[in-house]
């Protein structure tokens, strides 16, 4: 079986930037979470313009996404049509936190011919902000900078704690609280950030998916530390929408993954408002609609539960081959909304930051602008 590699690079605040030189010392168009909208994808440009010969560094920001998952197999890859929308039962539009590698980008590249693009198609779209390192004295501030800056928009923003220990299997990703004790104080010191207003938590993507490298009593402890996040999440900030990780629509079959989630406390509305898929992949909108449903059906537990999935980079499908890292002929999926038109379905989000490499056509975690460029531009 073919698992999620999510590649991060933690630069130590909120939300992801660095910029780089690649390997023949000329400045990369690399750099470094985003805004508010509502739904239909972009139409396709005619032509790439040329880079612009050299790039200005941007100064280091927040702790980027993870960059790379892989792909479970070739599902459907046509493109996608919109669907009447409707209002779910998560109110509000969307936050798009000032501190991103795309908006460093765009701000230190005002001439570049691909800004516009990349300004208008990615930048000012709103994005989860991720929590990937283990910085137990500043996680409460970080958190709250998030959701206060939010709430002062009357907007939602979308966090993504993302330090369990063991996290991607001692791949690429490895890292997080060196020990569930420590994860679990991490997320008392998280859980305080979150404020009274209406907030979503990603809870640690790839935590349920990919428990199959760990022994049965590794995975009973995971999951009673995820069960527990979920109800400290939510006594925290009884507005908060915790959802728990089902991986994609092309990973585990519905009923073993809805038996895992059970078992990670995601049917107790006590600390579940449901689930999420999708997040750093490419499957269609429609694969993971039906997926999550049926997950929900097997997970059980009250009729409010529910979904998010991450759309930011699923316009085109799953590539056939299962390519996972940066695959050629991706493009920008639904823009990011809390209106979905289907039941069940709380929302679209740009949970993965679109332009951030899996480690392909830039280094891992960094903002590239050439694939921002591609996925905006197709």
């Amino acid at each position: 079986m073919v698992v999620a590699a999510s590649l991060v690079v933690v630069a130590g605040a909120v939300a992801g930037a660095v910029a780089a030189f690649d390997d023949g010392g000329r400045a990369s168009d690399e750099a470094g979470p985003p805004e508010v909208s509502a739904s239909p994808r972009p139409a396709p440009l005619p032509a790439v313009p040329s880079p612009s010969p050299t790039a200005t560094a941007g100064s280091a920001s927040p702790s980027p996404s993870p960059s790379a998952r892989r792909t479970q197999g070739p599902t459907s890859a046509q493109p996608e049509k919109k669907k009447q929308e409707r209002t779910t039962t998560v109110a509000g539009r969307l936050y798009r936190h000032p501190d991103s590698q795309v908006l460093d980008w765009v701000r230190s590249h005002s001439g570049d011919p691909r800004h516009a693009v990349i300004a208008s198609r990615i930048a000012e779209q709103p994005a989860a902000v991720w929590f990937a390192d283990y910085s137990p004295q500043t996680v409460t501030a970080r958190v709250a900078a998030v959701t206060s800056g939010g709430a002062a928009l009357g907007r939602v923003p979308v966090v993504v704690p993302y330090a369990i220990p063991g996290r991607d299997c001692g791949g690429h990703s490895q890292g997080g609280a060196p020990g569930l004790d420590a994860y679990d104080a991490w997320i008392d010191r998280f859980a305080a950030g979150l404020g009274s207003g209406e907030v979503i938590v990603v809870l640690e993507p790839d935590s349920v998916a990919q428990a199959e490298c760990l022994s049965a009593g590794e995975r009973a402890d995971r999951f009673a530390s995820l069960a527990r996040a979920g109800r400290v999440l939510k006594a925290a900030n009884p507005r908060a929408r915790v959802y728990f990780d089902a991986g994609h629509s092309g990973w585990n079959a519905p009923g073993k993954q809805a038996a895992w989630l059970r078992q990670a406390g995601a049917a107790s509305p006590e600390s579940s408002d449901g689930i999420f898929s999708n997040v750093s992949n490419f499957h269609t909108t429609a694969d993971e609609v039906a997926y999550d449903r049926r997950v929900l059906d097997a997970l059980g537990g009250p009729a409010s539960l529910s979904a998010v999935i991450d759309t930011s980079r699923n316009g085109n499908g799953a590539p056939a081959d299962g390519e996972w890292c940066d695959p050629a002929g991706r493009r920008l999926g639904r823009t990011p909304t809390l209106s979905t038109g289907e039941a069940r379905i709380d929302g679209y989000l740009w949970v993965k930051l679109p332009g951030e490499s899996d480690g392909c056509k830039g280094r891992p975690g960094t903002f590239t602008a050439s694939y921002a460029y591609d996925l905006a531009s197709s």
